[in-house]
């Protein structure tokens, strides 16, 4: 990865090298155009395409972690940040009408230390519709 990054920012430099050398050799009384500015993309509204939530702040953060921590107290030794992003990439699995989505959940909030059942993940996927990702 960070080898096409580093392919992609040589590219880059030596392209605006080119067109640096290309602007001198033009007539200097031409009006020059601005260079084109890239874009920032927008996560967050391909986030929403996706059917994965925003981030849950304030009162609505604390009611999704007691909702979730409620199926299984253990799960509040995870850090917030992962839980947050296990239900919001769960709550895109339930709009995209995924197979057996308790199963889904269990997998996405457990791990090998702490396997959840697919009624620990039927409860984390009512505590997602009841807060995070509602119907």
């Amino acid at each position: 990865m960070r080898i096409r990054i580093a392919a992609a920012a040589l590219a880059a430099a030596a392209l605006l090298t080119l067109a640096a050398c290309s602007d001198k050799d033009t007539d200097s009384k031409a009006p020059k155009t601005p260079a084109a500015t890239p874009t920032a993309v927008d996560t967050a509204g391909m986030e929403a395409d996706l059917g994965i939530p925003s981030k849950p702040t304030g009162t609505a953060l604390k009611l999704y972690l007691a909702a979730v921590t409620a199926v299984d107290p253990s799960l509040k030794l995870d850090t917030d940040s992962s839980l947050v992003d296990a239900g919001r990439n769960q709550c895109m699995a339930l709009r995209g009408g995924a197979q057996n989505p308790d199963h889904l959940a269990a997998e996405r909030f457990g791990n090998d230390a702490h396997p959840l059942t697919d009624a620990q993940g039927k409860a984390l996927n009512a505590a997602l519709r009841a807060t995070l990702c509602p119907q």
